[in-house]
């Protein structure tokens, strides 16, 4: 099949059933481009910008309101300092392995998820039935697994930023047990608060990948067209950003927090 082919043979071919589906290597740039109406193009843009966006509220957010994971990195810097004097550690040693469990676990769903969207991207004729019934405009396979493939990509930029916290939280873990029991000695206190750094660094890890799973949840609302996909992009983003900035347990983490 050449790179020419037009969105009509698609349809014939991808929605009828009368033929084996076009994959994505079959088509010039501009053939799937064309698949795509300025609506969907203009739903994607919005759906990345709403993904940015919110990722540079919640790290970097206005001086006087900052967000929930930015109030518990003053927390998990005092929870260091109180390690250093703690003893046994093994309540330290108990938290730190179920963030870990945490973390594999979101790991692990991220995992089953993109195998199960694979396996959909192999098997869309059915996708590609169902929901030509419910938008009642057939289309060819190919445009359902770009729609498919966009929620892959989220879900696979969750799964990369949950392993990697995964293994920043190993590397904390060690770098507490490097901390002396002695608190009078001089490297106490500094590695206690490099592994505060490190842990920091990891629960932003963790956070990136919790955004993106609930943008792939978003993404699922293109399925059913454009303007579906505005709208379940703006819920995903509302209730990621009035839990860090409007809900109630940031006005109890604000309780003892300087402002």
């Amino acid at each position: 099949m050449t790179g020419d082919v037009s969105v009509r043979d698609m349809t014939e071919t991808g929605f009828a059933g009368g033929h084996a589906a076009l994959r994505v290597h079959d088509m010039a740039p501009s053939t799937l481009m064309s698949l795509l109406s300025p609506a969907d193009l203009a739903a994607l843009t919005y759906l990345v910008a709403a993904w940015w966006i919110t990722g540079r509220l919640i790290e970097h957010p206005p001086a006087g309101h900052p967000s929930v994971a930015i109030l518990m990195n003053d927390y998990r810097r005092a929870w260091m300092r109180e390690m250093v004097t703690r003893q046994p550690r093994i309540f330290d040693a108990s938290i730190m392995d179920n963030l870990r469990t945490g973390t594999s676990f979101f790991a692990s769903a991220c995992l089953i998820a993109i195998g199960g969207g694979v396996a959909l991207i192999g098997n869309v004729d059915r996708l590609a039935s169902i929901a030509g019934a419910v938008t009642h405009e057939p289309r060819p396979e190919l445009f359902w697994e770009l729609k498919i493939l966009a929620v892959i990509v989220f879900v696979t930029n969750g799964l990369l930023n949950f392993v990697w916290a995964h293994r920043l939280f190993a590397y904390c873990a060690i770098v507490m047990a490097a901390v002396p029991n002695d608190i009078t000695d001089p490297a106490a206190q500094p590695r206690a608060a490099q592994a505060s750094d490190i842990s920091i660094s990891a629960a932003k890890n963790f956070n990136r990948g919790l955004r993106a799973v609930y943008f792939a949840l978003g993404t699922l609302g293109w399925l059913a067209g454009p303007m579906a996909l505005v709208a379940t992009t703006t819920v995903a983003m509302a209730a990621i950003l009035r839990r860090e900035f409007w809900s109630s347990s940031r006005n109890v983490l604000m309780r003892d927090t300087p402002k």
